[in-house]
This record gives structure tokens, C-alpha cells and sequence, in this order.
């Protein structure tokens, strides 16, 4: 009995590790991300998505692992030849993930390496429709130029390839050392525009002064001359309202017999004063006709006088 018990005791256990490695066996636990390939029998059975998943053991086996991430891959260094038959060595990195992990297992042995040739293939293809300078100018459109390339060529592939970035592009010795000597001259030549036209606006700036300084004397000389016009002309006003106020006042005082007198005063002076100015500077002695010419004077110069009075 006791030999029987524990029989059934070891058959019990044996059983029940069976169905706990049964179960493990059928339980798949696909993480994020990622998707499992079942085969049955040698046969594509089913793609097993993230989560808990059951298969059917010892009969179904996972076949492949696809990572669903975005990957990157160095494509390495290659030659290549520009349309102007310049060799470059170019590499760069390429970012791609996978679409489907049907066509990533079965359409293709390995996919890195056949998308990594491919980038390789079409890099050259695309470097020998550009010349040297649009390789460093239009490194973008490049880029661009190949991922569309490669996407049509990895479709059966089931990869989607997201971007391609070149990390260098290296010309032979002496195509570098051409490069160095014309980028040299270029700069140069910028500095001596640059200077050129420093040059430039200094002499214009300098003769705009120059002509600013001249406008502005010719401003200040024209304001002093007619600061000056006006400042004669005001004194002629002036000395002209006062030889007519003097004037006016003597004919004022003219009409007056005691201004009369002094007129006759004054005339008789002045001519005594001119006979013997005329006596001083000659040595011809002029006598008068008459003792009484000084009165003569005055009584003429009186009838003068007289007759303007009237008149006016």
C-alpha cells in the first residue's frame, strides 16, 4: 500500500509539473514595441502583438523577434564619384523602422544588411547626379533624395525608412587643398570689397562734411551781409529822417524874422570862412568888387530863400 501511495504521489507531481510547463510554454508575453512570428510546423502561423498571447506548445514555436522601434544604422564609409568626376569617401547614419514584421522576416534574409546596402547604393547613385559644390550646398535635398529612394526599394521589405543624415563627406588631398585656396581668395576678395568700401563712405562722408561745413558759411556770410544791408540800410533811414526833422525844423524857424537874421548870420560866416579858406590854399589874392560883397551874398541867398518859401 505504502509502495502504491507514493506511486501515486510521484505520478501526481510529475503530472502536475507537466501542466505548469504546458501552461508556460503556451503563455507568450510580447513587450511594447515588439511582435512575435509563430510558426506551425515550419509555417507562418501568426503575428503575436504586445501582450499577454497563447500558443499552442511544442506544436507552435516563435520564429523571429521583431523589434517595432526606430532604429539607427551606420551606413560605413564608401567612395563614390561626383558628376564632375570628383571621388568623394562619404558616410553617414540611417533611421528606419519595421512596418511589417511579416515582410521583415520572410521578404528578406536580413534586413539591416540589405537596407544598409541599399542606402550604400543609393548614396552613389545620387552623389554622381550632383557636382562637388551642390554636395556641401544641398546636403539636405540630398538626404531627402535618398530616403525616397530607399523607401521605394525596401516597400517589399516591410521597412519604412524615416530619415538619412550624412556625417561626413571628404574630398581627396588635393581637391581640400583647391577648396582651401579659393575659400582663401574669397575671403580676400571680401576684404578688400569690404575695404574698398570702408574707403568709399569715409570720402563721402568726408566730402558731405566738407559740403555741409561750406552751405553753413555761405548760410552764416549771407546772414551777416544782410544783417549788415539792413543794419546800413536802417542807418540811412535813420540819418536821412534826421536831416529832414533838421531841415524841416530850419524851415520852420526860416519864416521867423529872428530866423531870418541867423540865416543871413550864418551865410555871411560860411562866406568869409570860404574867401579866406580860397586865400590860404592859393597864391592868387581874389578882392572883392565892392566892400559890402558879404552882404551882396547874403541878400541873394535871402531872395533864393524867399522865392522856395513862397512856392511851397
Amino acid at each position: 500500500m505504502d509502495f502504491l501511495f507514493d506511486y501515486i504521489i510521484t505520478v501526481q507531481t510529475a503530472l502536475l509539473i507537466f501542466v505548469i510547463v504546458l501552461i508556460k510554454s503556451s503563455i507568450k508575453f510580447v513587450p511594447q514595441n515588439r511582435a512575435f512570428l509563430v510558426e506551425r510546423f515550419g509555417k507562418f502561423q501568426s503575428t503575436k502583438e504586445a501582450g499577454l498571447n497563447f500558443i499552442v506548445p511544442f506544436i507552435d514555436n516563435v520564429a523571429a523577434d521583431r523589434s517595432l522601434k526606430e532604429q539607427a544604422v551606420d551606413v560605413p564609409e564608401q567612395s563614390a564619384i561626383t558628376k564632375d568626376n570628383i571621388s568623394l569617401s562619404v558616410d553617414g547614419v540611417l533611421y528606419f523602422r519595421v512596418m511589417d514584421p511579416y515582410k521583415a522576416t520572410y521578404g528578406v534574409d536580413n534586413y539591416v544588411f540589405a537596407v544598409t546596402q541599399l542606402a550604400q547604393t543609393t548614396m552613389r547613385s545620387e552623389l554622381g547626379k550632383m557636382e562637388l559644390d551642390k554636395t556641401f550646398e544641398e546636403r539636405d535635398m540630398l538626404n531627402t533624395n535618398i530616403v525616397a529612394a530607399i523607401n521605394d526599394a525596401a516597400g517589399p521589405w516591410g521597412i519604412q525608412v524615416l530619415r538619412y543624415e550624412i556625417k561626413d563627406i571628404v574630398p581627396p588631398q588635393s581637391v581640400m587643398e583647391a577648396m582651401e585656396a579659393q575659400m582663401k581668395a574669397e575671403r580676400v576678395k571680401r576684404a578688400q570689397i569690404l575695404e574698398s568700401e570702408g574707403d568709399r563712405q569715409a570720402a563721402i562722408n568726408r566730402a558731405e562734411g566738407n559740403k555741409a561745413s561750406v552751405v553753413l558759411a555761405a548760410e552764416a556770410d549771407k546772414a551777416e551781409q544782410v544783417l549788415r544791408a539792413e543794419g546800413e540800410a536802417k542807418a540811412i533811414v535813420a540819418v536821412a529822417e534826421a536831416q529832414a526833422e533838421a531841415l524841416r525844423k530850419v524851415g520852420v524857424e526860416a519864416n521867423t524874422e529872428e530866423g531870418q537874421k541867423a540865416i543871413q548870420l550864418d551865410l555871411a560866416t560860411k562866406a568869409i570862412e570860404a574867401k579866406q579858406a580860397i586865400a590860404k590854399e592859393s597864391s592868387i589874392v581874389l578882392l572883392p568888387d565892392g566892400a559890402t560883397e558879404a552882404a551882396s551874398v547874403v541878400a541873394q541867398a535871402m531872395t533864393v530863400i524867399n522865392s522856395m518859401n513862397k512856392s511851397s
